[in-house]
């Protein structure tokens, strides 16, 4: 089995149902349960991410605002150590929140071992401001950012939706590079995060 040195994974986050509120009076505007199925922090954490990776390997992983402590959690569970925040998202779209209006998404790093080498550029910039496309979308600059980091390391995206080159995939949109053990049967499509600031 392939050892991958870099994940990018965007974690269909559980919001217990929650949608997307629109202030008072307002009407649901949708919810990551209206597009595929989610997984609970415990089903997650049952994934063998440990067989796939590399002795030294870097975790990107996409992390909903009320999902932070989460993913922290998660990516301990895979046997990583918290890093540091690799991306934060300016999506140039605000949604509603319960405390002040969401626009930005981070992109969290954890570590297994040390950081692989060779590296590539070491003036990546942390902030990226891109149009919010449709649900659930995360920016192509990312992974693009990632590329120019680590040129040369095998990379694998978990829950991936489309087929890149130069990336293995793993997920229900795509034709699997690796097989993964632990995952749910599900009667939906388990996708990536919603990209709404939604309360827990």
């Amino acid at each position: 089995m392939s050892q991958y040195e870099i994940l990018l994974c965007d974690p269909p986050w559980d919001y217990k149902g929650q949608t997307q509120h629109t202030g008072a009076g307002g009407q649901e505007s949708g919810g990551a349960i209206n597009h595929y199925e989610t997984l609970t922090l415990q089903q997650l954490k049952r994934l063998d991410i440990r067989s796939v990776v590399s002795k030294d390997c870097l975790l990107f992983m996409w992390a909903t605002s009320p999902h932070l402590d989460q993913a922290i959690e998660l990516m301990k569970s895979w046997g990583f150590s918290w890093a540091t925040v690799g991306f934060v998202w300016d999506k140039q779209k605000v949604n509603p929140g319960f405390y002040t209006m969401s626009q930005v998404e981070m992109c969290l790093i954890g570590k297994i071992g040390k950081i692989p080498s060779p590296r590539g550029a070491r003036n990546i910039r942390q902030f990226v401001s891109e149009m919010r496309g449709q649900h659930s979308a995360k920016p192509t600059e990312v992974r693009k950012r990632i590329e120019l980091m680590f040129p040369t390391q095998l990379k694998l995206e978990l829950f991936a939706r489309e087929k890149v080159a130069g990336w293995d995939v793993w997920g229900n949109d795509v034709t699997n590079d690796v097989e993964i053990g632990g995952l749910p049967n599900t009667s939906k499509t388990v996708g990536p995060s919603d990209n709404r600031e939604i309360a827990t």
